[in-house]
């Protein structure tokens, strides 16, 4: 733990005065707490630089086969790739206007949200044990109905937790309200990752229908690499901001707040590296599945599948764990990658909160979010298609609708999934600071502290939150 700063930098002025905090142990089990009337200092010395490196390196390589791919294609004079542009624009925009408006609904409606996601996850079960079964597979539908059953006691078990799980929602919400230049900035790199899905679709077509295994997983994994670093970048901007708005807020409650500002700067310059070499990592899984999809009916390619499966078995959960708090750690202290992810998971192991952080009830709702605003963008793109049903016609498909629906699918979630991420990291942030510095929050947000004490002693009768 010695590795791991409570908090650092410089002092600050009220209301981090502990006079000003109310904490009383007169009829909980945790300690009276006291804030450490610190702030997070980050360090502007730049990581992982040789992961930025090489992060430009395979940009520019990628791009330089995309404009050539331009170039060369026939399609795009021709207008073939016309239907891609038409889908991926209309079904973009739709995305982002699902995205804006599930913000201030998920405000209003938090802890129905997180009950309905419980719902959704249990329900889900139960619908592929019924589909196993119609479909004559009967390990299928006992698998289902298993997992079925075990979300049933899952459901009971943490149902006590569902008011700590809306209270996080609603106190990242108005974090991310307070501070709305955060959507901007995601809008930026919604728009650019609009603008990199166009052009991989348009530039990189051909180059999907060879037979070389080891291109096709490249370009997948640049694909998923440059959404994944627009997306963490979004990530410790946030974090950077929300840990601002926690402990000064009056750097951090305006439109394009001096805390944004900072946070935005350090995540493209110092940060970049680490925020590189993690998005890589999730990139190889992402990419992977994608191939595995991609050569799961090819007879010549089933041992390579096999092997697929088994490597994202290994690892995709490990990844997934440390991303999910890293991040916030590099937004906050400006750490490299891996100094992040060990030193954020030393804190939680330190504090007995291990199965805190392993509680998605949140998270759900996001992923919930992004998977309905993906499927609305896929029905989108199904009429679409259903309206211009030849307009694939001259890449090798002879009815729209289906292609169309899987383009507006991709496209709708994984925007869904930058402007989303926003909330997402500022959950994150809001459990690390509040693992670090619980009086901080009462000093500063004491109405929305109040309400993470209750439900935290009704969530977590036996965990002291300090």
């Amino acid at each position: 733990m010695s590795n791991v700063p409570i908090i650092q930098g410089v002092s600050v002025s009220e209301p981090y005065q502990s006079s000003q905090v109310p904490y009383h142990a007169a009829s909980s089990d945790y300690a009276a707490a006291e804030s450490t009337h610190l702030r997070p200092t980050p360090n502007h010395q730049f990581q992982d630089v040789l992961w930025a490196v090489a992060f430009y390196v395979h940009l520019f390589i990628v791009v330089f086969m995309i404009f050539a791919g331009l170039q060369s294609s026939e399609g795009i004079n021709s207008g073939a790739y016309g239907g891609i542009v038409f889908t991926v624009s209309v079904t973009g925009v739709t995305a982002v206007g699902f995205s804006m408006a599930a913000l201030s609904f998920m405000m209003k409606n938090a802890e129905s949200l997180v009950q309905t996601a419980l719902y959704f996850s249990v329900a889900s079960s139960l619908a592929v044990g019924i589909v196993g079964f119609m479909a004559g597979s009967m390990l299928m539908g006992v698998l289902g109905l298993v997992s079925f059953a075990i979300g049933i006691c899952y459901a009971r078990l943490v149902w006590s937790r569902i008011p700590f799980a809306a209270v996080n929602l609603k106190t990242a919400l108005t974090a991310v309200q307070q501070n709305l230049g955060l959507t901007g900035i995601s809008f930026v790199f919604t728009g650019l990752a609009f603008v990199w899905t166009l052009l991989w679709f348009l530039g990189l077509g051909n180059y999907l229908k060879g037979e070389n295994v080891a291109m096709i997983f490249f370009l997948f994994l640049s694909y998923y690499w440059v959404h994944q670093v627009l997306q963490n970048t979004m990530h410790v901007t946030t974090a950077g901001t929300v840990a601002t708005w926690w402990f000064v807020p009056d750097e951090a409650t305006s439109w394009f707040s001096q805390a944004q500002r900072d946070s935005l700067y350090r995540a493209l310059t110092s940060s970049f590296g680490s925020i590189c070499f993690g998005s890589f990592l999730v990139a190889i899984v992402q990419a992977l599945r994608a191939l595995e999809q991609y050569t799961r009916d090819e007879r010549d390619y089933q041992f390579l599948t096999c092997i697929i499966q088994c490597i994202l078995a290994c690892i995709e959960s490990f990844i997934e764990y440390i991303n999910r708090w890293a991040y916030v750690y590099i937004g906050m202290y400006g750490f490299s990658y891996l100094e992040a992810g060990k030193n954020v998971v030393e804190l939680f192991q330190n504090k007995g909160w291990t199965v805190v952080i392993t509680d998605d009830l949140a998270a759900n709702v996001l992923s919930l979010i992004a998977l309905s605003i993906g499927l609305a963008s896929g029905i989108v793109g199904l009429v679409l298609g259903y309206m211009s049903p030849n307009m694939f016609v001259s890449l090798g498909y002879e009815e729209a609708h289906g292609p169309a629906f899987f383009v507006g699918l991709l496209v709708g979630f994984l925007f869904a999934s930058v402007i989303l991420s926003v909330v997402g990291s500022a959950i994150n942030t809001v459990i690390v600071c509040y693992a670090e510095d619980p009086a901080a929050f009462q000093a500063n947000h004491p109405q929305l502290a109040t309400a993470m004490r209750e439900a935290w002693i009704q969530a977590w009768p036996g965990i002291s939150m300090v």
